[in-house]
């Protein structure tokens, strides 16, 4: 279907990463393709004691005030990533109808770290040590409310959970937002912080992550043979995203279009995927069935690539399957980790910027997938490509599945 006022158009990105405080330190940090997992003092003794930090960006400066101090971490980084966002699509707050503003902003957890400082609180001091300030720090849902009272949006304002899927479920939610007329204007992404003792120690025990203590950089190796498991990091990404035709009439520019997004579920176990990659690969092609294209017409896959044993195995099956001419591959959780809600928002910023730049970021930590696994994985260095459409994967426990179909600008349509 051609490209009309309809089409869901991305204006603006904004970014709080373990790899850089802003779009370009992050890009620039994605192609250099090193992971930047380091020991984390407060994990010592634990069998993961190292994680992605996002530690380039002062966030109670950035934010400034005092509404900080009712915010946890992810909240924070939400809200920097949301005016981050919002500037680069040069949109003014104060200017906007913010009755047709939504903001959907997935998060898994929440503020877990304020949860735990108080339940020691508790027991140390009783009811009197807990903080009034708790229950708005805990919530997850707290990043969307945050956004939307700072941007003064009054239009819908959601809090997806569907686990590592949530900050790609976030974008497809807007995505239906925008086209079923709802909103002129989402606010969309998602943010993550559980960088504390008992979440990592919660999924060390499952078995989930790497526990090459030996060298942490090392340790985030997506689609790698000798992979044991991800590395967990923390961030945000908060997307722009409006209809085209709202977005061309103020003038803004459209730096990707977002052409179909797809969702399906497992329902096979409660953190494996399922190894036939039945619910994937229908999220996959339930986007190209609403971007109109054809698996063929995909130029490059943003891969959901975690660095587990299951996940990678069954991924690398199913891109093989489903797109046999073979598309370029990247998985940026080598570089900056698995930061779990963030993930989806923080690769489809990734995936744009790849058909802004022509440049496909390599796989940290790989040299080749196993030869068993016909997949074109991007490795060492930076790969030079013309990409007109992409795809990036979001999967996460409980069997969610997400695809989101980006195109360029000039392509979109036929």
């Amino acid at each position: 279907m051609a490209r009309d006022e309809k089409t869901t158009v991305v204006t603006g990105l904004g970014l709080v990463t373990p790899v850089g405080a802003d779009e370009h330190t992050f890009w620039a940090g994605l192609c250099a393709g090193r992971s930047v997992a380091r020991r984390c003092g407060e994990l010592a003794g634990l069998p993961a004691d190292f994680a992605c930090v996002a530690e380039e960006t002062d966030l109670d400066e950035a934010v400034g005030g005092r509404a900080g101090w009712r915010m946890a971490r992810f909240a924070k980084m939400a809200l920097v990533a949301a005016r981050r966002a919002v500037a680069d699509a040069g949109l003014r707050p104060e200017r906007w109808d913010g009755g047709r503003v939504g903001v959907v902003l997935g998060v898994g957890v929440g503020g877990v770290s304020a949860l735990v400082d108080n339940v020691r609180r508790l027991d140390a001091g009783g009811p009197q040590a807990v903080s009034p300030l708790l229950a708005p720090m805990m919530m997850p849902n707290a990043a969307a409310g945050e956004i939307a009272i700072d941007l003064r949006a009054h239009g819908p304002s959601l809090a997806p959970a569907t686990a590592c899927a949530s900050g790609a479920t976030a974008l497809a939610v807007a995505h239906d937002l925008l086209t079923g007329g709802r909103c002129d204007i989402v606010v969309a992404g998602g943010a993550e912080s559980v960088l504390t003792p008992l979440v990592v120690t919660a999924f060390a025990q499952m078995g989930a992550l790497s526990v090459r203590t030996g060298d942490p950089a090392a340790a985030s190796r997506p689609f790698a043979a000798d992979r044991d498991g991800f590395v967990l990091g923390e961030g945000a990404a908060v997307l722009v995203l409006e209809r085209a035709g709202h977005a061309a009439a103020r003038g803004g520019r459209a730096r990707a279009v977002l052409a179909g997004a797809g969702s399906a579920t497992d329902a096979h176990h409660p953190t494996a995927p399922d190894p036939g990659g039945h619910g994937a690969r229908r999220a996959v092609e339930a986007a190209l069935d609403a971007a109109g294209w054809t698996a063929q017409e995909v130029d490059h896959v943003n891969a959901h690539g975690t660095s587990t044993p299951l996940n990678d195995a069954m991924e690398a099956g199913l891109i093989a399957r489903l797109f046999p001419h073979r598309p370029s591959v990247t998985a940026p959780k080598g570089v900056i980790g698995h930061t779990l809600a963030a993930g989806g928002a923080i690769e489809a910023a990734a995936t744009v910027l790849t058909l802004e730049h022509g440049v496909v970021p390599p796989v940290a930590n790989l040299d080749a997938p196993p030869a068993e696994w016909d997949i074109d994985c991007v490795t060492k260095q930076p790969r030079r490509q013309h990409v007109e459409r992409a795809v990036s994967h979001s999967f996460g426990f409980g069997g969610h599945n997400v695809a989101l179909a980006f195109e360029q600008v000039r392509h979109a349509g036929r």
